[in-house]
């Protein structure tokens, strides 16, 4: 069967290759973790979303092969449909749309208690980001413990799960952290980025019910200012608009979602942030940038406003299953917006090369996705 790899440290490998088709019987990682018997789970892959993650990927800035192999499928943003499960597997059955979990196991204490997500081990383990082939080829096969039931209600936007998990999964990390002020209830959010994380965040927020602003460079009318409309925010250009004016005139949030990708402004959110707010980062950035910023100001005003900071990054299977509830509520109470997120469908894997020109050039790709099979 085909799949998309790469090979990595090496910049713009990206290629076609012919894999084996998997079976029960494989071990998709085996120097990580093992599939106990009967509990494995064969996949058909419908849909593949990618992003920044595998343009960087291509790019040389992080990504490790499996250990013994020098390439790396790429994808990690699955959905797809079981077409066999092991003797042990109840939860599935041939037939089933579902997504799967991008990280696992390690070694360490949160590992062991199924908190792949925030392992404290340095080298972690990621399904076609590193150490762990992705879902970009025609088949998979996994546990059935790192796969999570799509309702066939949600096949046209399910291969938004991956993402939709990431929000999920740091907007619940900080209500979690922000239970350190016994009362907090956050009426005013910033969303920074207007790319598919920022407006499923946007989504997100506004299904807590508050008043958000999503903020991105380039002054609308367009598809991203009107997503995020639709979902009754309040888009703001920062051409036309800084943070800071913004913060200003209808004061300071009690929430920053920030998914940039930009260093830069991630550090400069720390300047807006209200007394007893809570910062979320998302953005990982592969490169090398130095940033200045206004060290002696933020350290007095973040002490002095008990202010919090949290980073996120992936989820496990509950941020999975909270995501795809996410998106069905933001369907019934926002009916065909997140739709809208899908803009570059691409059909085939033999379109690895298009893949990747749009990740890289093609400002207005905001989701790309690969239709491999029906």
């Amino acid at each position: 069967m085909k799949a998309i790899a790469v090979r990595p440290p090496t910049p713009d490998s990206v290629h076609l290759r012919d894999i084996p088709v998997p079976t029960l019987a494989d071990q998709p990682h085996p120097h990580v973790c093992t599939i106990p018997e009967g509990r494995s789970v064969l996949v058909r892959v419908l849909q593949i979303g990618v992003d920044a993650t595998d343009r960087e990927i291509n790019e040389g800035k992080y990504g490790n092969a499996p250990k013994g192999c020098d390439y790396l499928i790429l994808g990690h943003e699955s959905f797809g449909r079981v077409v066999d499960v092991g003797s042990k597997v109840t939860e599935f059955q041939k037939g089933d749309l579902v997504s799967c979990t991008v990280r696992r196991p390690g070694k360490s204490l949160f590992d062991s208690i199924g908190r792949n997500d925030i392992t404290s081990q340095d080298e972690y383990y990621e399904r076609g980001i590193n150490l762990c082939h992705g879902y970009l080829t025609e088949y998979f096969v996994d546990d059935a413990e790192y796969m999570v039931k799509v309702p066939p209600t949600l096949k046209h936007i399910g291969v938004l799960s991956e993402p939709a998990s990431v929000c999920a999964k740091a907007i619940e990390q900080a209500y979690l952290a922000q239970t350190r002020l016994q009362v907090w209830n956050p009426k005013r959010a910033f969303v920074l980025g207007a790319g598919q994380i920022g407006l499923l965040a946007t989504m997100m927020l506004r299904l807590k019910g508050l008043d958000v602003f999503t903020i991105a460079r380039a002054p609308g009318p367009h598809r991203k200012s009107q997503i995020a409309e639709a979902y009754g925010a309040t888009y703001i250009s920062t051409q036309e608009q800084s943070m800071q004016e913004l913060a200003r005139k209808v004061g300071a949030p009690d929430l920053i979602f920030e998914a940039t990708g930009s260093s830069q402004i991630a550090f400069q959110a720390m300047e807006v942030l209200g007394n007893n707010g809570v910062l979320i980062w998302t953005s990982v950035t592969g490169g090398q940038e130095q940033v200045l910023v206004p060290g002696d100001s933020i350290n007095l005003k973040w002490v002095l406003g008990n202010k919090l900071l949290v980073a996120s990054v992936n989820g496990n299977r509950k941020h999975f299953e909270t995501g795809i509830k996410d998106l069905a509520h933001g369907e019934a109470q926002f009916p065909g917006v997140t739709e809208q997120i899908l803009t570059h469908p691409l059909a085939g894997l033999d379109r690895f090369e298009e893949m990747m020109h749009l990740l890289v050039h093609e400002k207005n790709a905001l989701k790309v996705f690969v239709n491999v099979s029906e």
